[in-house]
């Protein structure tokens, strides 16, 4: 009976636990848009207002100045969250990569 009792306690800490462990915010590199150049601010804030909750978007630059160092792209009508972070930083990377953009993507925060 005290050994039953014991593991409930347990199986109970583990599911409160458990599902803070597993949360991903964080886990994608960030970058807020103020640290954004000009350029890619002015696209950001352009792109805000047709964005819901679950939309994403993502950069990578290697100039300030030169928009051929410089890549934006976003997931907007997608229905997860979680999915919309994975396609812009995938649809970021196939830019960056095809741009030559050293930097890596990073999701963008305000």
């Amino acid at each position: 009976m005290i050994l039953e009792y014991f593991f409930n306690i347990r199986a109970l800490l583990l599911m409160l636990i458990f599902p803070l462990g597993i949360c991903h915010a964080g886990s994608y590199p960030q970058i807020s848009y103020k640290d954004l150049p000009d350029t890619l601010r002015t696209l950001w804030l352009d792109t805000k207002p047709e964005m819901v909750s679950t939309s994403h978007c993502a950069a990578a630059f290697d100039s300030y100045s030169d928009s051929e160092k410089m890549v934006f792209k976003c997931s907007i009508f997608i229905k997860m969250s979680a999915e919309g972070e994975r396609r812009a930083l995938q649809y970021c990377d196939e830019n960056r990569l095809a741009k030559g953009v050293k930097s890596q993507c990073k999701l963008i925060v305000e």
